[in-house]
Order: C-alpha cells, then structure tokens, then sequence
C-alpha cells in the first residue's frame, strides 16, 4: 500500500515545543490519486524511543561506527546517527499510518499511537534500519 505514495523526509527530528518528551519528525506525503501532498508530523515519544534504541542496538552500531572513523569527526558521525535513527523510526511509524489510512489532509500523527505497533515494526525492521543508517553515512 505504501507503494502508492511517495514520502519525502521534510524535517527533524526535534523536541516538539508544547509536549516536553516527544520529538518529532515531518514528512511530505503524497498519494497518486492525489492532487497534492500534506503535510504529515509524526510524533515519538522519549520513553519509546529509548526502548527501541536499546532493542535496536543503536549503542552496538555506534561503536561500529567508532571504528570505522576517524577519532577526530566521531562526535559528529555519532550525532548524525542519533538523528538517522530517530528519523528512520518516524518513517516507520508513518508506514504504519498509511497502512491504517490516513486522509489528506495535514495532520499530526501524536505519540500515544501505533505504540506497541511500532515497538514490533522497529524490531523487525532493525538490520534495514542500521543498514539505511549507515548507507546515509557514506560507511
């Protein structure tokens, strides 16, 4: 179903202003049968996050990464990995609201959903999403 959409990453992720512990990422969505795209934010809440960094081993991938660099320009390799990782689990959590239909129309996809979907998606999606991570990466 996905397929018949084409997503671009817009912006993020950042701390969502008026939600203290929730990031949140932007997307453009547009379906074909549409005449234009909306605006999708998909929000994640802190707690979610760190328990789908600890299962996705987002720890073992950054010294992966260490190893691979430079000691000099790790700090940044590590920042921009923290920032692909979280993007990459919005992106995955917008896969998961298209698969449940959403409308077009600007919107805002809030934490509190898709949570123990999400959860199951991003463990079963961890090897892509460390791979898409480190193709970003150039490594």
């Amino acid at each position: 179903m996905t397929d018949e959409f084409r997503i671009t990453f817009f912006f993020g992720p950042e701390e969502t202003p008026d939600r203290p512990g929730v990031v949140r990422c932007v997307f453009n969505v547009k379906k074909r049968s549409w005449k234009g795209g909306v605006q999708v934010t998909v929000e994640l809440a802190a707690a979610q996050l760190e328990r789908i960094r600890d299962r996705g081993q987002l720890g073992e991938l950054i010294e992966m990464i260490r190893a691979k660099v430079e000691p000099e320009t790790f700090a940044e390799y590590e920042l921009r990995a923290r920032d692909l990782f979280m993007q990459q689990v919005c992106w995955a959590k917008l896969d998961l609201a298209i698969r449940a239909g959403i409308s077009q129309e600007n919107q805002t996809i809030p934490a509190e959903a898709f949570q123990p979907e999400l959860d199951e998606l991003a463990r079963a999606k961890a090897d892509a999403i460390r791979q898409a991570i480190l193709t970003e990466l150039d490594l």
